[in-house]
């Protein structure tokens, strides 16, 4: 197994990836969501592209405008989206859930108001469709029926988004997700904090990481690079 970095809510930030993949060698980089580049990915992460595999998953700000969809899910890299799968990078059977619940689809413990996309794209009138299907907004939501295909696979690490329930803003969710695929450790972003989850291990059944803004963890959960505030 490589070492594999994953990288906090960049948001348009890319400097410090760029310097820690040339420094560190990892073989894989993973974004947890909020990247919205400047550019599209392949143009912001060029120097990078052949020293290291690049992954990531969307966060709620990459749908914030048109631009900041398709620099991302229009650009070269717009196959190396984790998010709804399960892939093995750096020999590490690795899950992705991008997005965020929202209430107009399903806010866990809520009911689901919607269970896919299509449903959500069926009533939500003509007029609130992007290109055609799904409202932009909500490319970046949690749909139930993409949780559930994932929960059914086997995975070693899960990369989120949100955060589980070890967090104040988190969701009991995320952890049965963590459960049902036997994963040993969790990643996630959204929050830009970096709380310490140690003593949480125990009843949450898995290690959770919170990555931080612009912050870089490896898999063992060591941190590569922290932003001085």
């Amino acid at each position: 197994m490589g070492r594999i970095f994953f990288c906090g809510d960049t948001h348009g930030r890319f400097e410090h990836v760029i310097a820690a993949v040339i420094e560190h060698q990892p073989a894989a980089l993973v974004f947890v969501g909020d990247l919205q580049p400047p550019r599209p990915l392949e143009e912001v992460l060029q120097p990078i592209l052949d020293r290291t595999s690049i992954w990531w998953i969307p966060g709620n700000h990459d749908t914030d405008s048109d631009a900041d969809y398709d620099k991302l899910f229009g650009s070269a890299l717009a196959d190396r989206n984790l998010h709804g799968r399960v892939v093995e990078v750096a020999g590490v059977r690795l899950a992705g859930l991008g997005g965020i619940s929202r209430g107009q689809v399903w806010m866990p413990p809520e009911p689901a108001r919607y269970i896919s996309a299509s449903a959500f794209s069926a009533q939500c009138g003509k007029g609130n469709l992007w290109r055609g299907g799904l409202p932009r907004k909500h490319r970046s939501s949690i749909f139930p029926d993409d949780y559930a295909h994932l929960a059914d696979q086997r995975a070693d690490m899960l990369v989120t988004h949100e955060a589980p329930s070890c967090h104040p803003h988190g969701f009991a969710a995320i952890d049965e997700l963590a459960r049902s695929l036997g994963v040993q450790t969790a990643f996630h972003g959204h929050h830009h904090d970096q709380p310490d989850y140690t003593d949480e291990r125990e009843c949450l059944g898995f290690e959770a990481l919170s990555v931080g803004f612009c912050g870089i963890r490896d898999q063992v959960g060591e941190i590569v690079f922290r932003l001085e505030t």
